[in-house]
């Protein structure tokens, strides 16, 4: 009786004890059907491979909002295309507007392989939040993926998105993250979330950067000591004891660091600088100068510079500088299908950099420390991976990013509409008859512009604040137009830092207001930007306004006055012409080359 009593004793306990793991296994399953059907109702299905990356994030949509779905997209930072003017095609359109044209040539991601895209998948990116009804929303360039892919291209004709997923590197340093909201049947965002973790680079902290690698000097020291060198070292130190410049014609103080300097190390370079261009590379990568359109910069300087007697010799022991002829933007598209990987262009440069030093000596000398080249493709920074001892001289100079300054340079963004008159319809109104305080018009390139017009389009009538203008001749006159008779020009980034926005309210003489947190402006080691434009932080967008009429009139007559002073600086000549823009790149490589360069230990 009593082992009954005890074996019937031990069985309660056992059912006891399995009672309760199984009510915690069914408190656990709940949990997590709960959490499950939280992230269902936010979260985007399984994407087929090749669709548009998504993330999604917690988010709070305001009650007085009227949506419906919320999908979180991640659109990564450094996309593939660049910030174009006001007559780039409006590529997020797929319904075509009247005036809007398509670029095959620019949506790659077709043609993209697995590896390129997954390494890609690992950058920085930036979080655009959309909701309701996506219908008339497909012209918001917000809506790239890194590979230059459109969400819309998932859009039924309905309107509806379809929802994708993809993976995402994590960032800790991600900046700046921002949230938009597209309320029901609207045509334009409306920032919801703002978060800047990193501080941008500054103006002063830029030039100390600067002044750092001239006495840093941290270039490759040359294996061999040459004649050349010894000419460049006294250069340098001609420079620096440069004699104080106090009368200069065609040239203003005010507008320079160190006038003396300047006009010391250009005279220097007009008497001394030779360049050897290397034969080596087939057309249309390299030798095959493309003077139109939005990467203008580096066909221009490839004509000019291989067009050149006064700077260029053929023999390359005479040589101070060697220029690597070969144009990205080209490079991207040349090679078909066998290369369109991002590792595959690298190698192509790779191989051809390999090449010169296997036919030449001078490569290996230095490392390619005496070599320079000229892109205006936002990829070129990362193309150059084996090149990265050049002197770059880079459209896409992000201070943040693969940008050295001291040794890469800026390459100003020139939107060429005619090889043939690079110059026309130069000027503009004088400050009298200016009554547009800031303009700005162009495709919602980036995370930025999108914000810029959620904050001030039609919200002032002294803000000329638009998206995408009519790219008919009519729609060009009047962005022209605009930019003539308006004091401010905002030069907002696109995909990348740069925008061609910079020279063009340059050439009507418009005072550049450049928001693109972490920007290296053109011939920063020569200008003193701040004496003629005014730099506004990505995140101040919303003081705008008050931040340029907090200026006072005399500072902007001053600036203004002073824009039109360096406008000689950012112009094609097609025969180039003392201080033009061909000179002045020029001279960018070699003053990075002369404060470089170090003298041989004995």
């Amino acid at each position: 009786m009593d082992t009954f009593v005890l074996v019937q004793g031990l069985c309660h306990a056992k059912i006891w004890k399995l009672l309760l793991i199984i009510g915690i296994a069914v408190v656990v399953i709940v949990f997590q059907c709960f959490a499950l059907s939280y992230k269902g109702r936010s979260s985007p299905q399984s994407a087929n491979k090749g669709s548009v990356d998504m993330l999604v994030d917690n988010a709070t949509v305001f009650s007085n909002l009227r949506s419906t779905k919320l999908y979180t997209l991640r659109v990564a930072m450094n996309n593939t295309h660049g910030s174009h003017s006001e007559e780039e095609a409006d590529y997020g359109n797929k319904n075509g507007a009247a005036n809007s044209v398509y670029d095959p040539e620019l949506d790659i991601s077709k043609n993209l392989n697995d590896s390129y895209r997954n390494e890609f998948t690992k950058k920085q990116s930036t979080d655009i939040t959309i909701t309701g009804n996506s219908k008339g929303i497909g012209h918001l360039d917000v809506n790239y993926d890194i590979f230059g892919s459109f969400v819309n291209d998932r859009m039924s004709s309905t309107g509806s998105v379809e929802q994708t997923t993809g993976t995402q590197g994590k960032n800790p340093n991600l900046s700046p993250i921002v949230s938009a909201i597209l309320t029901k049947n609207s045509k334009s965002s409306t920032p919801l979330l703002k978060s800047w973790k990193m501080q941008p680079v500054s103006i002063s902290q830029m030039n100390s950067i600067l002044l750092r690698s001239v006495f840093s000097s941290h270039s490759v020291r040359p294996r061999q000591s040459s004649v050349r060198d010894r000419e460049l070292l006294s250069a340098k130190q001609k420079i620096e004891n440069a004699a104080i410049s106090r009368n200069t014609p065609g040239l203003h103080a005010s507008v320079y660091w160190n006038i003396s300097k300047f006009i010391r190390s250009y005279d220097l370079m007009e008497d001394i600088l030779k360049v050897y261009i290397y034969k080596e590379g087939a057309k249309p990568i390299f030798h095959q100068p493309k003077r139109r359109g939005i990467y203008a910069s580096e066909g221009w300087f490839m004509k000019l510079m291989e067009g050149n007697k006064k700077f260029v010799v053929r023999d390359p022991r005479r040589a101070h500088l060697f220029y690597l002829p070969f144009s990205a933007s080209i490079l991207r598209t040349a090679l078909g299908q066998n290369f369109q990987g991002y590792k595959d262009l690298q190698q192509y440069l790779k191989n051809y950099v390999e090449l010169i030093g296997r036919r030449y000596r001078f490569w290996n000398r230095t490392d390619g420390a005496d070599h320079f080249l000229v892109s205006c493709h936002d990829w070129a920074p990362k193309l150059t991976k084996y090149m990265r001892n050049c002197l770059r001289v880079l459209c896409n100079a992000n201070a943040a990013k693969d940008f050295k300054i001291g040794k890469d340079t800026t390459l100003p963004v020139t939107y060429i509409r005619s090889a043939e008159a690079p110059l026309e319809d130069l000027g503009g109104r004088p400050p009298s008859e200016r009554p547009t305080l800031a303009f700005f018009a162009g495709s919602m390139h980036g995370y930025l512009r999108p914000i810029l017009l959620q904050h001030w389009e039609n919200k002032e009538p002294d803000m000329k604040i638009f998206g995408p203008m009519p790219r008919d001749i009519e729609g060009k006159r009047k962005y022209r137009e605009h930019m003539k008779s308006s004091k401010y020009c905002i030069c907002a980034r696109g995909y990348e830092v740069h925008t061609p926005r910079v020279v063009e309210a340059i050439y009507h003489e418009c005072v550049p207001v450049i928001i693109s947190d972490n920007y290296v402006p053109p011939f920063f080691e020569v200008l003193n930007w701040e004496t003629f434009s005014v730099f506004v932080h990505e995140k101040d967008i919303p003081n705008l306004r008050n931040i340029l009429l907090s200026i006072p009139e005399k500072k902007y007559f001053e600036m203004q006055t002073r824009v039109k002073l360096v406008q000689q600086h950012f112009l094609w000549h097609k025969k180039p012409v003392k201080y033009d823009l061909f000179h002045m790149i020029l001279h960018s490589v070699w003053y990075d080359r002369i404060f470089q360069i170090k003298s041989r230990r004995v």
